[in-house]
């Protein structure tokens, strides 16, 4: 599926597929975090369900404002606990599907918010 055309000022979502997508005109497989000028690959995260704050450690380095967790094909809550724990960090979280969640990343740098995608991506 392809999400975005217009050229980049930043790191955009080009397309998303199970198990890879691409961002500029790189294609990234599994799992991976991305901001508007990195991308950190290699995410070690076996299922939404286990994605905590710890987890989410690499993403909450970047400072971003809000971290849209994007959790596969389907939503899947992790621990409750999770978005109260950011929100002391004045850190907001939406959690989505992985698609929505590129869509929603695309958005958000467009209007130049501090977002980072947190991108569960299985095969």
């Amino acid at each position: 599926m392809e999400i975005a055309r217009e050229e980049p000022h930043a790191n955009v979502v080009r397309a998303w597929e199970r198990g890879r997508l691409r961002i500029g005109t790189t294609w990234y497989e599994g799992h991976v975090i991305v901001s508007a000028d990195r991308v950190i690959t290699g995410w070690e995260v076996s299922s939404p369900l286990e994605i905590g704050r710890s987890t989410l450690e690499p993403a909450v380095a970047l400072a971003p404002e809000i971290i849209l967790l994007g959790t596969g094909p389907d939503v899947i809550l992790p621990n409750v606990e999770l978005m109260a724990e950011l929100a002391a960090e004045s850190i907001g979280l939406e959690i989505m599907t992985t698609p929505a969640a590129c869509r929603t990343f695309n958005l958000l740098l467009n209007e130049r918010r501090r977002v980072v995608a947190a991108l569960f991506n299985p095969a």
